[in-house]
């Protein structure tokens, strides 16, 4: 099942805020079901099931315990809806936006048992998106007028919702896999002997499967770059992006040298779109941001995001009073 048929009763993609990326395989919903499973395992919730009489009805609210941008609010209502399609949930802010510390920005009412059955899910997908998306969000701000990108260093299973929680912090998407676009790298290049034998293998390869593609080639020196220039100034070429790879180089002083990558781009003057790659931190985007690329790439966005504080609590104000004793809200 695509990811863009996923609908029913109450969800429906053309309600959410930001829509996710496409995928053609990708099940959301079953991602959700095998969360839920997982934590059910061939028991369910025993303690919820020792504690909590089955009809009983509260509200829980969703509480930030930290300034950031809320993202997997749309996700959240799914799974909800997958626990018990029943549950009331309500929210006063919507992915994208940004929640400060101690704000109670959204609520689920219904049975309890239900409520606390889905709660760790939905927090352990909105903590992690959440997290990419604040850190996005700074990243996008700092890079521009260049274009924040992720990569593939998503954690496994989770791509679709670690790249969509890119778009909601107002990055945007590279490839979603190996099926969606041509990425030339260091390992073909050298297996296939080359940049130009791996362009000329990639323009053979399109047109002999009448296949239409963005394609992107990594280069690691200024003489890459001006080989791939050459070739595509000698025949007609499906390249579309030339990736800019370490020419960012990091200073004693922490700092970074962008000279290196600034001659890249001159080199290209805009005859293709360009991106950074390597040593771009939140620190040294801005700069990287200045040289004139295209697209900034960072794996740090999803490779190794720190989670966003968010806890769904049934005694809100228990919850507040303890937060502010242990200074999380």
């Amino acid at each position: 099942m695509s990811a863009t048929e996923v609908t029913n009763s109450r969800i429906s993609y053309e309600s959410f805020a930001i829509k996710p990326p496409l995928h053609p395989t990708y099940d959301l919903k079953g991602i959700i079901k095998l969360a839920l499973a997982e934590d059910a395992g061939d028991r369910g919730d025993i303690t919820c099931m020792a504690t909590i009489p089955f009809d009983m009805e509260v509200e829980a609210y969703f509480l930030a315990k930290e300034d950031g941008i809320v993202a997997g609010i749309a996700l959240a209502e799914m799974i909800f809806n997958e626990v018990d399609p029943s549950l009331k949930v309500e929210w006063s802010k919507k992915d994208g936006d940004f929640v400060h510390k101690g704000l109670q920005f959204g609520k689920v009412y219904g049975r309890a048992h239900n409520i606390v059955v889905a709660e760790r899910v939905v927090l352990n997908f909105m903590q992690r998106m959440s997290g990419i998306a604040t850190l996005t969000k700074a990243m996008a701000n700092a890079a521009s007028p260049a274009y924040i990108l992720e990569t593939r260093k998503t954690a496994p299973c989770l791509r679709l919702l670690d790249k969509w929680a890119v778009l909601i912090g107002g990055g945007r998407n590279h490839r979603m896999g190996l099926f969606d676009m041509v990425m030339i790298k260091d390992n073909h290049i050298s297996t296939a002997g080359g940049v130009t034998n791996a362009l000329k293998a990639v323009d053979l390869y399109l047109e002999k499967n009448n296949l239409q593609l963005e394609v992107e080639v990594e280069t690691r020196t200024l003489e890459e770059v001006e080989e791939v220039l050459h070739y595509a100034s000698q025949t007609k070429t499906s390249v579309t992006r030339i990736m800019l790879d370490n020419m960012v180089v990091p200073l004693p002083n922490g700092d970074v040298d962008i000279s290196m990558l600034k001659d890249a781009v001159r080199l290209v003057n805009g005859r293709f779109e360009t991106e950074a790659s390597g040593n771009v931190t939140i620190d040294t985007v801005h700069k990287i941001g200045q040289s004139g690329v295209t697209y900034i790439s960072s794996g740090s966005l999803t490779h190794s995001v720190k989670a966003l504080d968010i806890s769904l609590k049934i005694d809100t104000e228990l919850a507040l009073k303890v937060g502010r004793r242990t200074g999380r809200a």
